[in-house]
């Protein structure tokens, strides 16, 4: 029915609607795989049975390892920071505090995602099996296509980004040819003796590119799911305006190109968010099974558009189920490492690497809160929009049809999306702003102890 009763993998153009994908999380599998989040890993189907428990093993070793790792540099750059404290240097101070938060937040990250890898895939696998890859066939047509695109290219731009930021700052010391570590922190033995330099460096730069591992893809995972289910809703809007068009495809009725949808009336800007309309190639449809009942092909059509709507509100619901206490700790996260990380800046030393491996860091943490932020006030505003979707159409013909139905549909459509943290605060602009101004309040604190 969603397809025009034709084939589900049907494509209303050649070029303009590609085929349907089997899997819209390939790239953050991987990651997540990499970054030692997955400790029950489904093996390959090459995978030798006789292997398995061996690979089960490996992987749970691996994820032990990544924790250890967060966490030791965590517990010793907070004996760093006890150290320093009574010496009253607060470039010093920060420093430590900073890299103190950034581990134990590497830490909290991967134990979150590893406690929470079996349900972040079944949710993976329930939107690879139920999304639509475009709109209900009409005069004019969708592909969710550009949504999956966007998402992945976000996704490689952002990790590359997180990992040159903390990589450039492990390497920074062996660009420069000098024998100290990238991280500054104290040991119970010589870090910098003949044997333990190697190991010790090893682990601070295996550390470092956990750091960017960690933090881009909680990122890329929240933009990810926002941009795929922003992209089903412009498919269900697109769908509940050519309700009428596709009723009268089902029923062999001629459907001009030029009439209604494709009016420059009808086309107003901002309809979808991620997006675009395109014009359907109705002959590729002609061959599709007719339905001679005019009035029961349109509320069949809006049937699909209930369950659409409904596969959407769950997928929401679950993405705040899984976010919500994640997001809490990363509000409070970026508000200190905000503060801390213009504190040192203004205060700082005025060596040059040192600067630029700042602003790296900052200009990153800025834009994470930024991405979870207008994410979220996105789907917001975005999720309420059906019934401006639905007057678009030629409803009114088919109303005795479709009566109740939907006022049922309208009332449950002005249910607002919302990502909260901790079911605390809603992230939206609001948050962004709100988060900004603490930072600089404990910024302007910081400033007058010096």
């Amino acid at each position: 029915q969603f397809h025009g009763n034709v084939d589900a993998d049907i494509r209303y153009d050649i070029s303009l609607d590609p085929a349907r994908e089997s899997n819209l999380f390939r790239l953050l599998m991987g990651l997540q795989l990499a970054m030692g989040t997955k400790p029950s890993p489904r093996l390959p189907k090459w995978w030798p049975k006789r292997l398995e428990m061996i690979g089960q093993v490996v992987a749970k070793v691996y994820c032990s390892m990544v924790i250890f790792t967060s966490l030791h540099l965590g517990v010793l750059f907070t004996k760093t920071t006890l150290d320093v404290l009574p010496t009253g240097e607060l470039q010093a101070i920060t420093d430590a505090l900073t890299m103190t938060i950034i581990y134990f937040f590497t830490g909290y990250g991967t134990i979150y995602w590893c406690l929470r890898s079996r349900r972040l895939l079944a949710y993976m696998e329930h939107m690879n099996r139920e999304y639509r890859h475009h709109s209900l066939a009409g005069v004019t047509f969708v592909s969710s296509h550009a949504a999956f695109r966007m998402s992945r290219n976000f996704t490689v731009v952002w990790i590359m980004s997180c990992l040159l930021g903390v990589i450039s700052w492990g390497v920074s010391p062996l660009m420069l040819g000098i024998r100290m570590l990238p991280l500054q922190c104290w040991y119970p033995f010589d870090a910098l003796g003949p044997i333990t330099y190697t190991a010790v460096y090893a682990t601070q730069l295996f550390g470092q590119i956990l750091v960017g591992m960690t933090f881009g893809f909680g990122g890329s995972l929240f933009v990810t799911l926002s941009l795929l289910l922003l992209g089903q809703f412009d498919v269900l809007y697109c769908s509940l305006k050519n309700l009428d068009a596709h009723a009268k495809l089902l029923a062999g009725e001629s459907v001009l190109q030029e009439e209604l949808l494709l009016r420059d009336s009808n086309r107003e800007l901002n309809q979808y968010v991620v997006l675009q309309e395109h014009p359907t190639d109705l002959l590729r449809l002609s061959a599709g099974r007719k339905c001679p009942d005019h009035g029961n092909a349109f509320h069949n059509a809006l049937v699909e558009c209930v369950r659409l709507h409904r596969f959407i509100l769950h997928c929401s619901q679950e993405l705040e189920n899984l976010f919500s206490p994640y997001c809490l700790v990363k509000s409070l996260q970026i508000t200190f490492q905000l503060c801390l990380l213009v504190f040192v800046g203004v205060s700082g030393t005025r060596e040059v690497l040192r600067i630029v491996n700042q602003l790296q860091y900052l200009g990153l943490t800025i834009f994470e809160l930024l991405m979870f932020t207008y994410c979220g006030e996105l789907l917001s505003r975005h999720s309420i929009r059906s019934g401006d979707a639905f007057w678009r159409g030629s409803w009114w013909k088919h109303a005795h049809f479709i009566r109740q139905d939907i006022l049922i549909f309208l009332v449950n459509s002005r249910r607002a999306v919302h990502v909260t943290a901790g079911k605390f605060y809603v992230m939206d602009v609001n948050r962004l702003r709100s988060v900004i101004t603490q930072a600089f309040s404990f910024l302007t604190l910081l400033q007058k102890l010096a």
